[in-house]
């Protein structure tokens, strides 16, 4: 085990993204564990701080020698990343809190009834497979395990999905008002 610990890190620190897809699909169960022990915060949370941890991974990952030391190291990781995700919600909570005081961010957004609406009509269109997996996820506000289950998936391919029709949704939405 050691021997393809210190492999896999090598690997991955060289570039390696067969490597690092292994270890995400290995090591996500784990990661996500230590988030929710680590802020014991909603799955949506979490899975902010894990991300936050992969990338952190990608950049700085040194080889290491035995498989406890990874862990200990991927603890670390995923701790920190939790803290900076936690002190990052406060500052933007106290901006918030400081706009609210502010009169000139209270007036209503006139345009924010049409962008809700647009986005109803965007998440109703069942044929589309993506707003399927938004909609099972925000709308019936189901986990990743629960959505997996249904669609035969892994929670991680369940979470690359949601946060690509995420994307796919912003970018219409950009097109639709800001041309």
């Amino acid at each position: 085990m050691d021997g393809s610990v210190k492999e896999l890190t090598a690997a991955i620190a060289s570039g390696d993204t067969e490597a690092f897809a292994r270890f995400f699909r290995d090591r996500f169960p784990h990661m996500y564990a230590d988030a929710r022990r680590a802020t014991d915060r909603d799955e949506s949370f979490c899975l902010d701080v894990v991300q936050d941890a992969m990338m952190r991974v990608i950049r700085s990952i040194k080889v290491m020698d035995t498989e406890q030391r990874l862990r200990n190291w991927l603890r670390v990781v995923v701790q920190t990343c939790a803290y900076d995700r936690l002190r990052m919600e406060l500052r933007r909570r106290q901006r918030e809190e400081a706009r609210a005081q502010d009169p000139a961010w209270s007036a209503q957004d006139d345009g924010a009834v049409e962008r809700l609406a647009w986005i109803r009509s965007e998440l109703t269109r069942a044929d589309d497979p993506a707003m399927q997996v938004l909609t099972m996820r925000y709308r019936f506000g189901w986990t990743l395990e629960r959505i997996g289950a249904a669609l035969g998936l892994k929670p991680g391919a369940v979470d690359g999905r949601v946060r690509r029709a995420l994307t796919q949704l912003r970018s219409r939405a950009q097109e639709t008002f800001h041309d």
